[in-house]
């Protein structure tokens, strides 16, 4: 399982503009939700700390594998939200991990594309 974590800083003007853009991001992203193979799980979250250094909003989702998460990359439903949002987000930050279990040399091995145990 890969687990993929990005974060967002989103435009607004108001306190207002940027909440309704931050439930656009999260209304959009939603949606895809049990279109993409491989996809085990997706979530949304929209900061409430309101700290100055916090990012926005943070999308958490879960890969069966390193081949789902680069499916999901170029998916059609992905590229299209991706475009939808361009003119919302102001940066972005990305973490792709593989959750605690397997040696530092499997982690090492499937971070280039190279099967357990090969």
């Amino acid at each position: 399982m890969i687990k993929h974590i990005v974060m967002w800083n989103i435009k607004g003007d108001s306190s207002v503009e940027k909440l309704a853009n931050s439930l656009r991001v999260k209304r959009l992203f939603e949606g895809m939700a049990g279109a993409i193979p491989g996809m085990k799980k997706i979530e949304i979250g929209i900061d409430i700390s309101r700290i100055d250094y916090a990012c926005d909003v943070v999308l958490y989702s879960e890969f069966e594998s390193q081949e789902a998460l680069e499916g999901y990359a170029s998916h059609p439903e992905h590229l299209r939200v991706r475009e939808q949002l361009a003119d919302v987000r102001t940066s972005r930050h990305q973490v792709d991990y593989l959750p605690a279990g397997p040696a530092a040399s499997d982690r090492a091995a499937l971070a280039a594309g190279q099967e357990l145990g090969a």
